[in-house]
């Protein structure tokens, strides 16, 4: 196959583990089964060295008589002396006629009918003598001692790419450490000068697909002594299974590589290459990688040697990062501890988190921080407004409220946060409530950095040498080329995602346990409030005849002798008359609240801009010759009890009109914004406003914050307000400045996204 036989996603389906082919420093031979008697089954083209028989005459033949007689004596020894392992062993070196000096190593695969085949590779040792065990330990030994004597992490994957180096005569020896994305950078180097220098410099993902990811972390060594070499097939026994895939050579060290990374290997003007795994944890964490400018073999005893020195490194490489990630979850744990103290302590016990504002960024590694929980939102350090995080935070909910977000490119995810993400490019969010989008939430500004490439990532393939463009090579150029890489913050870290999960775990427990111990009381007050109710609506009741006779009596009694009477006695009379008919309203509006509480709900659909027409009719006797400028936006059809909807507007316009009447002219504004599990609607005035300090006790009963001198009412309007909006789910709350008017808001749940209210009582 060349490179020009290649279609555009060959690079990432090629079985580069089956090639059907060896690489010409030796030879293979595959056997079925692991005794004496096993037959030959495949073998390389340039076996005849090593066998007894000619090629055709040996497939099919057992062992003993396949193979060459001083071979198979010690192949026998070898099989009897226990399993074979999955990884190749050194069984042997022997001198074979007219093939010269060879090292035999041997491993076990599983063949395409799912038994157990043993390979058998001969490698030459041509002018290799002197790289064998017993001269290659005293210098892996010193190499050992340089690196133990070491610490930092640059340190140790120096003096291991220069001990590589000194061990294999390469020209140059680099460190590839891979990233999340897969993509590599050169993080250590050491050369002659024969060849240039990549340090510093990043390799794209493509460079090394994902199955040869996969094969690198399998099988830890590979080498390639000569890139124009011409691939020796494999001759197997017939007849061959029909669609029965080529030898499984993941572990075989004469693999024959795919002609994609030959042809990579010529751009980069390398004629022969060897590389080494590192792993951490099992995981593929980056490469020696050899190269030379002219062909040049290794023998396994220093390919071994480098593979020692490669996990030495990894083990090396894992103590650091897993000691200064321990610590570094040590310290954010510390934190933890002191937030959750906090939160123990504080009323409402979310505002513990921002009582200490340095803990709470310093959690994260974070620049600023915002904590939105249920309708109060708190921002700590360099943060976005408190708009566009209430955005952010519905779009996290519409994506299903999930109970933790990161990413270090958010305008990417979120288009919107283009225009904060010199504050936020980066997020870590959690949510910390189950019944309410509440988040808490670190933001990372961007970090505008230059990426120094070995070559132009986003041109990664090339024609195929013959000019017609549709087969694939790789990319033929690996001059630096700078990439400004923007909209992006620095990645979150394993141990800031981990402690950020168990904050929000340790926040959702006492949420939870404050729910269940604002359940126990409410079942109490509800208790206590029906018995309230029952008494209210029965004294109510029972007063409003009274109240009635005192009225009715007090106007006949100034009607017949109102000529007997003494101005005093008339004044009396009057003073009675008002009284008694303020109380019977008061017990009236006692009575109304106690039915509200006690009614069924009927809720149907109610077309909201058709019930704030109706109320503004019939409120117009209050609107009759004064200046109103009303702003009334379309409202959406919402599901409700249409009686109660029509009592919220019309204590919220009822409201809006008196507190504005000193106002010329006054303004009165009614709007909607759709959110995705719920509806806010607000009633908007330019009257004499509140105190915000004082906004919680709008919403009791009997509660004003204006003299009665200054403006009518007994105080209960707003508290019919709520308990209307409870019943249905929904929240209320009001925001005002003295003088600067005021806004009161109320909520709606979308069908489907209702969910019971504790304030709601009498449920």
């Amino acid at each position: 196959m060349t490179v020009g036989d290649l279609d555009l996603d060959a690079c990432s389906r090629e079985p580069i583990h089956r090639p059907g082919s060896i690489q010409p420093h030796g030879m293979l031979l595959a056997f079925s089964g692991s005794d004496a008697g096993a037959p030959l089954i495949q073998a390389s083209a340039n076996a005849a060295p090593a066998l007894s028989l000619p090629l055709a005459q040996a497939l099919g033949q057992p062992l003993e008589r396949a193979l060459h007689p001083q071979i198979a004596t010690a192949v026998r020894s070898f099989l009897a002396a226990g399993p074979v392992p999955s990884r190749p062993v050194p069984v042997i070196l022997t001198e074979l006629p007219g093939a010269g000096r060879h090292q035999l190593l041997a491993h076990a695969v599983d063949d395409a009918a799912g038994d157990r085949a043993v390979i058998l590779e001969l490698e030459r040792l041509d002018g290799l003598e002197t790289d064998l065990l017993d001269h290659v330990y005293p210098r892996m030994r010193e190499a050992l001692e340089r690196l133990d004597a070491l610490n930092a992490p640059t340190d140790l994957l120096s003096c291991a790419a220069q001990e590589v180096r000194a061990l294999t005569g390469f020209d140059r020896v680099l460190i590839y450490r891979f990233d999340a994305d897969w993509h590599g950078t050169v993080v250590a180097e050491d050369g002659n000068g024969r060849l240039p220098s990549y340090m510093d410099l990043r390799f794209p993902a493509s460079d090394i697909p994902t199955q040869a990811r996969e094969l690198y972390r399998l099988n830890r060594q590979r080498l390639i002594p000569d890139a124009g070499y011409a691939p020796v097939p494999l001759v197997a026994l017939p007849p061959v299974a029909e669609g029965a895939p080529p030898l499984d050579l993941s572990f075989s060290v004469l693999r024959s590589v795919s002609p994609v990374h030959v042809q990579y290997m010529r751009n980069m003007e390398t004629a022969s290459s060897m590389s080494v795994s590192i792993l951490l944890h099992g995981a593929l964490w980056g490469l020696v990688s050899c190269h030379h400018h002219e062909p040049k073999a290794v023998s396994y005893a220093v390919r071994s040697a480098c593979d020692l020195i490669a996990q030495i490194l990894s083990v090396r490489i894992a103590a650091v990062e897993d000691r200064r990630d321990a610590e570094h979850r040590i310290a954010l744990q510390a934190i933890q501890a002191r937030l959750l103290a906090a939160m123990a302590q504080a009323d409402p016990f979310i505002a513990g988190l921002t009582e200490h504002p340095d803990d709470l960024l310093r959690f994260a590694n974070a620049s600023g921080a915002a904590v939105v929980f249920e309708r109060r939102c708190t921002l700590v350090g360099d943060t976005p407004t408190e708009e566009q995080v209430r955005g952010l935070v519905d779009w996290l909910a519409a994506q299903g409220e999930p109970e933790q977000f990161e990413t270090d490119s958010l305008p990417a995810l979120y288009p919107a946060a283009a225009d904060f993400e010199g504050k936020a490019a980066g997020l870590l969010a959690i949510a910390v409530s189950k019944l309410h989008a509440s988040y808490v939430l670190w933001f990372r500004p961007e970090v505008v950095r230059t990426v120094r490439w070995g070559g132009d990532p986003r041109k990664p393939l090339g024609r195929d040498g013959q000019g017609q463009g549709q087969g694939l090579s790789p990319r033929a150029s690996f001059e630096t080329w700078k990439e400004t890489v923007r909209h992006r913050a620095l990645p979150w870290t394993a141990a800031e995602r981990d402690t950020a999960a168990a904050l929000r775990h340790a926040v959702i427990g006492i949420v939870l346990r404050k729910a269940e111990e604002l359940a126990a009381l409410s079942r109490e007050l509800a208790r206590s409030n029906k018995e309230l109710e029952s008494f209210s609506y029965s004294v109510s009741h029972d007063l409003r005849a009274p109240f009635r006779h005192i009225v009715g009596y007090a106007e006949l009694l100034q009607e017949l002798e109102s000529d007997q009477l003494s101005a005093t006695g008339k004044r009396y009379l009057n003073v009675i008359v008002d009284a008694a008919n303020s109380a019977g309203t008061l017990v009236d509006n006692l009575l109304h609240f106690s039915q509200m509480g006690r009614s069924e709900l009927a809720p149907v659909s109610v077309d909201m801009n058709a019930l704030v027409a109706e109320v503004r009719e019939t409120l117009a006797p209050d609107t009759a010759g004064r200046a109103i400028e009303w702003d009334i936006a379309p409202l959406p059809t919402v599901r409700g009890d249409p009686v109660m909807m029509r009592l919220v507007l019309q204590n919220l316009l009822s409201n809006a009109i008196k507190y504005s009447r000193d106002r010329e002219p006054a303004r009165i504004a009614v709007g909607c914004e759709d959110r995705p599990t719920e509806t806010i609607f607000f009633v908007r005035d330019n009257g004499v406003g509140f105190n915000q300090a004082y906004e919680k006790k709008l919403f009791g009963v009997f509660q004003r914050l204006h003299r009665n001198e200054e403006f009518e009412g007994i105080g209960i309007g707003l508290a019919n307000v709520r308990r209307a909006v409870d019943r249905h789910g929904g929240r209320t709350w009001a925001d005002g400045r003295l003088d600067k008017g005021a806004i009161f808001y109320f909520t709606l749940p979308k069908a489907g996204t209702a969910k019971p209210d504790l304030r709601d009582l009498d449920e």
